[in-house]
């Protein structure tokens, strides 16, 4: 394995110092455009702890999940407890995460994707379904309402894309196939992308099977010289198994087992524990530019969602049709030596859920317990103004939020109608920012408002909690971003975060969920990230980039009391004081290339208590390839990878604060994959 590392390392390095001088712009800060809170402009010059994820960083991973590839980002972590079953973390956002995202808001091609009761099915997307996310950390209800831990901005097309079809075949361990295929057709004035995803794995462990099938429509059309419409369809049928948590010793003993039965229950096989939804999302987003000055941006769409969920202790059917809209102004005004920039607007969404609970009998209903229906509003009013002089830069912005969910239980006896709403929270945000011509300081100050989510209000199988509060925070942030040398890009940030009334989970014997407010937090930390082109363009390199992430999370429960416990001072579960994710990415002008990559997790503990801790461990991938071009058209890509080099046995995604003990959820050994892709463009070879 050494000699292995040795080789790679050689070749790589050994092709560096062989270059001309040339600096590419792979991941320049100069290059990257984002649109985070609501203004379109380049990453550098953004007062805010914001970081983007490109098509090359995808790229440096198996074409088959995202997990990795966010993770190389400083203060997030993706978690994947089994082939599907993801968690999304945001600076300790996860907290409150049985499974899927809460507490963060996400948006795909502008469509509002975060349900209005605050649960975001992420694992309805595939990895084709990304081509950038813009990752917004901390309070962003300043412009996007609910959601302490940040916001997530997914674009799933390439607007410069030029026509052209694509197929690409991954197979690998634990019996993976991939299979994409996509038309990319139209010019700079209407734009269409079609694709269709089929995957599927045996998964790691026992019962963790995935079978995930996506068709997506995206489009993009002029309606005059700055106009343009975006039109957005996804349909997403996914299913995979759960294998459940084990306890530290069934772990140690065999991490590939599934979770077995005992204390009254049945294990996760014979339960035939199980995800099976479907989403189903249409919308579309105008853009019109009135003037030199004004424009707006306004979006419109329907969602639903089917949810199955065969578990250990009942069955769950949901139902979850929901609706919205969001719409944007902004007016520009230049000035000597700056510019006044204006922004307002307002998005409002409704759902008219229908949870059901079934008892589980060998993965099929039987008697209903529960069913209740589940309207939820969601409704918020946003401004922004930022006046930029003289290279500095001050920002002020805030929402007015509001939320209204109601319970109406027909089974099984029916209830007078429940209501809790949450009205006029204001949720403020300033920042101020110094450029200099490669080097932004910025410092801000953000407050967040995040409700209990419905799921949260009246979990799976469980009594109605109307007396969860919702969580306030107050993040204050100091950063600074820029390019020294040249060439070295870094983007380093300081922050301190105070919650109160921290929502956190709690599991019982069957695995369900529960959750109450855990009185006040106190969260700092730093998230530094580099990236280096130490290759420069010549004879024989085309990119050659050296980059590292670190992220340092000090969080405690500042203020918590249970019953007889005082977890006062406690770190908080789930969060790893240390993680470091570094590679290196090599590109030949021969077509040849290869990436290593390294990712490092502290130990984190399991519980409220501290008292059991997940060990540390070491990732190690490799990824080598060959990318051809046939008369500067057709375009072959050959890539083979490993992951866990090291077969570390590790946890991706512990069930914290869990009864008995069943924290553990087993991740894959070293496994491996080969991807083929074919393209063929319409046009000549892209530049």
């Amino acid at each position: 394995m050494k000699f292995l590392f040795t080789v790679l390392l050689f070749f790589i390095f050994g092709l560096a110092s062989a270059q001309q001088q040339d600096s590419i712009t792979v991941n320049n800060l100069e290059q990257v455009v984002i649109k985070a809170f609501e203004q379109t402009r380049h990453l550098k010059d953004v007062p805010a702890a914001v970081n983007f994820i490109n098509k090359q960083t995808l790229e440096r991973f198996s074409p088959t999940s995202i997990v990795q590839a966010i993770n190389t980002t400083p203060g997030v972590r993706m978690e994947e407890r089994s082939p599907g079953s993801y968690r999304f973390n945001i600076r300790g956002s996860s907290l409150r995460s049985p499974f899927g995202v809460r507490n963060v808001k996400v948006y795909y091609n502008d469509i509002p994707f975060t349900d209005p009761g605050g649960t975001t099915y992420l694992n309805g997307l595939g990895y084709y379904n990304f081509n950038s996310v813009e990752i917004i950390k901390g309070p962003g209800s300043s412009f996007y309402g609910s959601g302490n831990g940040g916001v997530l901005l997914i674009e799933s097309m390439d607007p410069n894309a030029q026509g052209n079809i694509f197929t690409e075949y991954t197979t690998g361990s634990n019996g993976l196939k991939n299979e994409y295929a996509s038309i990319t057709t139209g010019d700079s004035n209407a734009h269409n992308q079609f694709g269709f995803q089929h995957q599927q794995s045996e998964g790691y462990r026992n019962h963790s099977g995935l079978e995930r099938n996506i068709f997506s429509w995206s489009g993009r059309f002029s309606t005059a010289e700055k106009n343009y419409l975006k039109t957005t369809f996804l349909y997403s049928d996914l299913f995979y198994e759960t294998p459940g948590a084990l306890t530290k010793a069934e772990y140690e003993l065999n991490p590939r087992l599934s979770r077995p039965g005992g204390g009254g229950f049945p294990g996760a096989e014979q339960s035939k524990a199980a995800i099976k939804q479907k989403t189903f999302l249409a919308g579309l987003s105008y853009h019109q530019q009135f003037s030199e000055a004004i424009a707006n941006t306004s979006t419109a769409y329907g969602m639903f969602t089917e949810l199955r969920n065969p578990a250990i202790r009942n069955y769950g059917k949901n139902v979850e049709p929901h609706a919205g809209g969001r719409t944007v102004f902004s007016y520009k005004k230049l000035l000597s030596n700056g510019s006044l920039n204006l922004t307002a607007g307002g998005e409002m969404q409704q759902s008219f859920s229908t949870v059901s609970v079934y008892k589980n009998k060998d993965g099929n209903p039987d008697t209903l317990q529960t069913q209740d229906d589940i309207p939820t509003r969601q409704a918020l009013a946003f401004f922004g103004a930022s006046l930029e002089k003289k290279g500095w830069e001050f920002t002020v912005g805030g929402s007015l939020n509001f939320l209204n969910i109601e319970f109406k239980r027909s089974t099984p006896t029916p209830l007078p109608l429940q209501n809790r709403s949450f009205t006029n929270e204001f949720a403020p945000r300033v920042s101020v920012s110094k450029k200099w011509r490669a080097i932004t300081v910025y410092s801000s100050v953000a407050k967040g408002f995040s409700p209990p989510t419905s799921a949260e209000l009246s979990p799976s199988g469980s009594a109605i909690n109307l007396g969860l509060n919702a969580e306030e925070g107050t993040s204050y942030d100091l950063g600074f971003r820029g390019t020294v040398l040249n060439d070295l890009n870094f983007d380093v940030n300081a922050f301190s975060f105070s919650l109160t009334n921290a929502i956190v989970q709690r599991r019982d014997a069957g695995g369900g969920e529960l959750f109450i407010n855990a009185g006040k937090t106190l969260q700092r930390g730093i998230e530094t990230s580099i990236n280096y082109p130490f290759v420069k363009r010549g004879a024989f390199a085309k990119q050659g980039l050296f980059w590292f992430s670190h992220t340092y999370h000090h969080f405690n429960y500042k203020e918590f009391k249970q019953l007889t416990s005082d977890f006062s001072g406690k770190s908080l579960p789930g969060i790893a004081p240390h993680t470091i994710s570094t590679g290196v990415d090599f590109v030949a002008t021969n077509g040849l290339l290869a990436n290593l990559n390294y990712y490092y997790s502290d130990k984190l503990p399991l519980s409220d208590a501290n008292n059991e801790y997940a060990a540390a461990y070491h990732l190690l991938n490799a990824q080598l390839g060959f990318e051809k071009w046939l008369k500067s058209k057709w375009r072959l890509k050959l890539v083979a990878g490993a992951e866990n080099l090291l077969d570390e046995t590790y946890s991706l995604g512990p069930d914290i604060n869990a009864f008995g003990g069943r924290y553990y959820n087993a991740a894959p050994g070293r496994s491996y994959y080969v991807s083929l892709a074919v393209q063929l463009f319409t046009k000549n070879r892209p530049d």
